[in-house]
């Protein structure tokens, strides 16, 4: 048995896996694209602790004072805003991306609880609309599968500025996803690598934003709420522009937001965490007069019932879910362990939703692969998380003497690192200090 040399030092800059990817680049000459989200290490909602009740306040009793979860979106201007029974739904994840199977199950799961999904570029499908109860409808740069009539079947509009883990730049949909279905749905050829636009084509500001705001409204005859969603990065003025612009919902998604395929320089390097989003799109509404008014959906790394109770405390009205849902569905899942291994990758591991070859069923366009993603089993499975999550968040406001999870405020909080505390806004834990308060 060989034994480490004590004498070896690794360089904490050029490490092994910043080796590694030297070593890949230089054989390769091409930059690495992969799915999930950020892998580093960022502050986040562990870095958050509740100040339950003991004396100074009072705590609810679990079994007896309820703690309602239900949450209303979009009622600033449309006539049909969403009413949701819980405030945690599904973020926009195309088919293209995922396989039909793991759309159709996305929509069984979501309206299972009561809650929404959301369509992701390329356009809606039947299996998904079929299997959604509430289903919002992405409008992309792209414009990739947009047509009025899937405009008028969806419960909501989601115009994406940009997402997490891309903010500035879009997506890949690699060719050997890109099938004859799928081709169809975009117009695209069979075959081909495909990259999103990064901006939309016909316009250049928040002022011709507002008039397509009013353009899809008058198209929807006013029924739909119209969400807009940005990327975190300069998210005080991005929300206070998207607000102005006409916007009934704001959806932010920080760093920790997945992607099914793209630059991973872009997931590494680009925007901001979640955590440190979230105060700032509040400030911006609060400063409108419109927070509560106009709805603040947060998602990124949103994992636990505390995340999302920890989301909702620092202002959110809701949250969305995208890498954890998947997760649910059976992505990753040691059942198909040997077959990760086949792929270079192990369970808990992989990453290459870009390749198309996902054993899982999920993130493939192979038909054969694709039959591996029971529809109604991952939808239980789904559901199940989600009333997971759910009664979590519950536990949490209850013991923090909250009869409804949108009364959790900041002052139940504090914050174990002084990044976490400047970022969220909320005292060092055992202190009354907040850095850069002032």
């Amino acid at each position: 048995m060989n034994t480490p040399n004590p004498a070896l030092r690794e360089s904490a800059t050029f490490d092994r896996g910043v080796i590694s990817e030297i070593q890949r680049a230089a054989e390769t000459g091409i930059y690495d694209i992969r799915g999930w989200g950020a892998k580093r290490t960022l502050p986040h909602f562990d870095d958050l602790l509740f100040l339950g009740a003991s004396m100074s306040r009072y705590p609810l009793e679990g079994y007896r004072e309820k703690c309602d979860t239900d949450v209303v979106l979009g009622d600033r201007n449309a006539k049909f805003p969403l009413h949701l029974d819980i405030p945690i739904t599904i973020a926009g994840m195309s088919f293209g991306a995922l396989s039909g199977q793991a759309k159709e199950a996305l929509g069984r799961g979501a309206s299972e609880v009561g809650t929404s999904t959301t369509t992701g570029d390329g356009g809606m499908t039947p299996e998904e609309r079929g299997q959604s109860k509430n289903l919002v409808y992405q409008y992309l740069p792209s414009r990739y599968g947009m047509n009025p009539d899937d405009l008028r079947k969806a419960d909501a509009i989601e115009i994406v500025l940009g997402q997490g883990a891309k903010p500035g730049g879009g997506g890949m949909l690699l060719g050997q996803k890109i099938t004859e279905r799928v081709a169809g749905m975009r117009t695209l050829p069979m075959g081909v690598d495909q990259r999103s636009a990064c901006r939309h084509p016909d316009w250049t500001g928040p002022d011709d934003l507002a008039i397509k705001i009013i353009e899809l409204r008058e198209i929807t005859n006013w029924e739909k709420p119209i969400y807009i969603k940005v990327g975190a990065t300069r998210t005080y003025y991005d929300v206070k522009l998207a607000v102005k612009a006409g916007a009934d919902v704001v959806v932010v998604d920080g760093m920790q937001g997945g992607t099914a395929a793209t630059q991973d320089v872009f997931i590494e390097h680009v925007g901001i965490p979640t955590l440190a989003a979230i105060p700032q799109a509040v400030q911006a509404l609060q400063e409108l007069g419109v927070h509560r008014k106009v709805q603040l959906i947060v998602s990124g790394g949103i994992r636990s019932g505390a995340d999302v109770a920890k989301a909702m405390a620092l202002g959110a009205d809701a949250v969305a879910i995208g890498t954890a849902a998947l997760i649910a569905l059976g992505d990753n899942s040691p059942r198909y362990a040997k077959q990760y291994e086949d792929l270079g990758s192990a369970a808990g591991f992989y990453d290459d939703f870009q390749a198309g070859k996902d054993p899982a069923g999920i993130t493939t366009q192979d038909p054969e692969l694709s039959k591996n993603l029971d529809p109604v089993e991952g939808g239980r499975r789904l559901a199940n998380y989600l009333r997971v999550l759910t009664m979590e968040a519950q536990t949490l406001a209850r013991a923090c003497g909250k009869s409804h999870l949108r009364n959790l405020e900041p002052e139940d909080l504090v914050a174990l690192t002084v990044e976490a505390s400047a970022m969220a806004r909320v005292p060092l834990a055992g202190t009354t200090w907040i850095p850069g308060a002032l």
